[in-house]
């Protein structure tokens, strides 16, 4: 029976793929509030691509890391590649995602995206029953329409007895 991989500490990056490297570090630091960590150039291997990540051969990439505070560092991917898929998949279909940042107040987050003109999705969501009581999330989009959500839940996520007061929250990282 196995308990996982062995000597698992956390989730260490999430790679995201992105049409313009540059805006795409300039969102995440001026309007995220991220940290650009390093930018690690240009790559084109054929092998490597096709072997080593599953893309077409004739890929290239430009790749580098931004840290946004505590939780896991964001690898930001510019592809060129012949097969590419130029729109962002929506959260319902296969391999859809989304990032969610963790914010003390959202009304004064939120205020801060419209400030520089991002989309934002609907209205707040308040969460007033269930696992996640207490939880107020929001939908917004990055310039190149990859979908963020803004939560938080200062009195914490979920009543004291709840299986989600177990996730992670920046105030209680080692729980």
């Amino acid at each position: 029976m196995s308990n996982g991989l062995p000597g698992l500490r956390g989730a260490e990056h999430i790679g995201i793929t992105v049409p313009d490297f540059d805006a795409a570090i300039d969102f995440f630091v001026r309007v995220i509030g991220c940290e650009f960590i390093l930018d690690g150039g240009e790559y084109a291997d054929p092998d490597f691509m096709e072997n080593q990540i599953g893309v077409h051969r004739s890929s290239r990439f430009r790749w580098g890391f931004v840290r946004c505070k505590a939780g896991p560092n964001f690898e930001v991917f510019e592809y060129a590649a012949p097969d590419q898929a130029a729109a962002p998949p929506r959260n319902s279909d296969i391999g859809g995602h989304h990032i969610a940042f963790y914010v003390d107040d959202i009304h004064e987050a939120i205020a801060h995206l419209r400030k520089h003109d991002v989309t934002v999705l609907g209205e707040v969501q308040h969460i007033d029953s269930g696992p996640a009581l207490g939880s107020l999330w929001i939908y917004f989009l990055a310039p190149w329409g990859l979908q963020m959500e803004l939560v938080s839940y200062p009195e914490g996520k979920g009543a004291p007895d709840s299986p989600a007061r177990r996730l992670w929250h920046p105030a209680y990282p080692d729980r």
